[in-house]
């Protein structure tokens, strides 16, 4: 049921989603749905927290790959969903408590949980400043990836995830040249290792 779920969502969104359609495609029927899910929210929540894996926390050694990494965090859990689903979806939670934070819980807390430590062993390790914002950092980085996928039916683009990555680190780290410096060093170190000639690195 939640494999002809995701499918369904995948190919119509979740706007066309319904219970007979899922019933059909699974070769069950509508009450075998509903002994489980009350709802076609809550089989589309069930059915998008099977797709998504947990993230692991960003932890390369290079604060500002880290920080891109944090980023493709945000972004591998809303690409793997269609973006007016998750519109669509929290549109259908918001009015319910308990729904919206079911949605918050499967959607939203993991990509922070996960990039929430990597600024904390950034700070730690002296690469960002003591006094910086943990949950406005998340925000900043989360805000543009939510904001494309339930406003503007797109997903945030690699480009565009470079620069607010550079924007966000300006601001944050104690140093960024030595960031980038020490991100450059470990790139033309693993291109060596690799057997490349160092001047192929950018």
């Amino acid at each position: 049921m939640l494999d002809a779920t995701l499918i369904l969502l995948d190919e119509s969104g979740y706007g066309a989603l319904s219970l007979e359609e899922v019933a059909r495609r699974a070769g069950t029927t509508r009450p075998a749905i509903y002994r489980r899910w009350s709802g076609r929210a809550r089989l589309a929540l069930a059915a998008i927290a099977a797709r998504l894996d947990l993230p692991e926390s960003p932890d390369t050694g290079c604060t500002l790959c880290d920080f891109g990494e944090g980023l493709a965090v945000f972004l591998a859990e809303f690409r793997a969903i269609r973006p007016d689903v998750l519109g669509s979806l929290f549109a259908e939670c918001s009015g319910d408590p308990e729904l919206r934070a079911q949605y918050m819980r499967i959607v939203f807390d993991p990509p922070r949980t996960a990039v929430g430590a990597m600024l904390d062993r950034a700070v730690a390790a002296g690469a960002l400043r003591p006094d910086t914002d943990r949950e406005l950092i998340l925000d900043l980085l989360g805000s543009l990836v939510y904001y494309r996928a339930l406003f503007e039916d797109t997903h945030l683009s690699d480009a565009e995830a470079e620069k607010l990555v550079e924007t966000l680190l300006r601001g944050a780290a104690v140093d960024y040249e030595a960031l980038v410096a020490h991100s450059e060093a470990m790139e033309e170190h693993r291109t060596v290792a690799d057997g490349a000639p160092p001047h192929a690195v950018h």
